[in-house]
């Protein structure tokens, strides 16, 4: 057993907000002790944790965030964060978020800050010094707060396990997040996807039972609100003025990317896709003005389909989203169908490069060959390899360089070794991959690779 430096029994798994904190943040300082030695020490770390807490961190330490890690000046700023926050599903919450939570907390020197569901933070509220205390240590509107960034945090748990939690000065990974507590609560869709994350922070007044409750019974009321938004939607009909039937009365989703079987998530259940289905779905998404049958035939074959195949196509899809979900005479969308494509972009859009790797599971439909399809896999890939390579991230061209499409990338591997001490063991591996690569590629092809040639 670890020694107690505090006296008594180590902080108890599963313990609630508000109850040995002083042995608590006792533990966790020793915590970051064995963190700093790193090596063999880290196995110390269980007796010294909470279980969420220690998984944090080791996912934090696999993920190479650094403790001592500075505050730096990268986010989202200016009109590009005005213009996706205000684009956000969360922005016709903030008044029912304002009245519940910030009018009060503000009075009382605590913070709220709300997030997305990649732990981007949207705005964060106070009193001027409050909010400017905060934002000397990185709670500020535009910074990413998941925890491939910044470790664990209570706002990057939520993210990562889509469940409340609330951490405790030491219990940050990061150094400069040690006087603060957060407590953070999920705000789900009504077909449980996470949209957003609600956070509480302060000094030790946040580590009180009730601080939790507070922020997951304002979560819990803006999923309400959310759902009473949808159910109105679907009292009033779709766009196109019918009422939609049953089977896609709920919110429409379409999941593209990677290997696997396209799927359709209709309210929360997921229908699988053939090929061809998805093809069509995916196009109509990225035509909503309408796509006529002869230009549907182009987008879906090079060669010349027939309007009759296009019409016995599009019949069969009626028949497994519905009928009212697309019109005829163009063919186009009456619902929105939200994809992991349009997903995808507005993290590139928003320029979080470290949550569009996480979006992308793999090219777009990578089986198809329909004209259309392949347009849009290679504008993402082009457009996420781009992002990838210029972010100057060792994080992100180190995910970037493990996954299939990275993996021969002389480019970002390039890149990755330019992020990297030279004195190092990790730069003389990436040096010899490179290597690898030019014998298998022919140095002329690689380095043509890493100009951009």
């Amino acid at each position: 057993m670890v020694s107690n430096i505090a006296g008594g029994r180590p902080p108890q798994h599963g313990v609630e907000p508000g109850t040995q904190l002083g042995a608590l943040e006792a533990y966790a300082a020793q915590a970051h002790g064995y963190l700093s030695a790193g090596g063999d020490q880290l196995t110390q770390l269980a007796g010294l944790l909470r279980p969420a807490v220690l998984e944090s961190w080791l996912r934090s330490v696999r993920g190479g965030v650094d403790p001592l890690d500075p505050l730096d000046g990268r986010g989202l700023r200016g009109a590009d964060l005005q213009r996706y926050r205000e684009a956000h599903p969360i922005a016709t919450l903030m008044p029912l978020i304002d009245k519940l939570l910030v009018q009060d907390t503000a009075r009382t020197g605590l913070i709220v800050v709300v997030a997305d569901q990649f732990g981007r933070v949207l705005s964060v509220h106070g009193n001027p010094d409050q909010v400017g205390a905060a934002a000397e240590i990185g709670l500020r509107a535009g910074d990413d707060l998941s925890e491939r960034r910044i470790g664990t945090n209570a706002v990057g748990l939520v993210v990562r396990t889509g469940r409340a939690a609330w951490i405790h000065g030491p219990e940050h990974f990061l150094h400069r997040m040690h006087q603060i507590t957060g407590a953070a609560a999920p705000v789900h869709d009504p077909d449980g996807r996470l949209v957003g994350v609600l956070m509480i922070a302060g000094g030790v007044r946040v580590a009180q039972p009730e601080i939790l409750a507070l922020v997951k019974a304002a979560a819990t009321a803006a999923e309400m609100d959310l759902l009473l938004a949808a159910m109105r939607s679907t009292r009033h009909g779709s766009p196109g003025g019918q009422a939609l039937d049953a089977p896609t009365s709920g919110r429409l989703g379409l999941e593209v990317l990677g290997l696997g079987q396209p799927q359709l998530s209709v309210a929360g259940d997921r229908v699988p896709l053939s090929q061809r289905h998805a093809e069509i779905l995916l196009l109509l998404t990225e035509h909503l003005e309408g796509l006529g049958a002869d230009h549907l035939a182009l987008l879906l074959d090079d060669t010349d389909l027939d309007n009759g195949t296009i019409r016995a196509a599009v019949s069969r899809l009626r028949s497994v989203v519905g009928p009212t979900v697309f019109g005829s005479r163009p063919y186009r969308l009456r619902v929105h169908i939200a994809t992991d494509v349009e997903a995808l972009r507005a993290a590139l859009d928003s320029g979080d490069v470290d949550a569009a790797l996480r979006l992308y599971a793999g090219p777009v439909l990578p089986r198809s060959t329909a004209p259309g399809i392949i347009d849009i896999r290679d504008e993402l890939r082009v457009r996420l390899r781009t992002a990838v390579l210029s972010s100057g991230d060792s994080g992100v061209l180190r995910r970037w360089t493990a996954g299939a499409e990275g993996r021969d990338d002389a480019a970002a591997w390039a890149a990755y070794r330019a992020t990297v001490d030279r004195d190092s063991p990790l730069y003389a591996q990436i040096e010899a991959k490179i290597r690898v690569l030019d014998r298998r590629l022919g140095a002329d092809a690689t380095w043509m690779q890493r100009s951009g040639s």
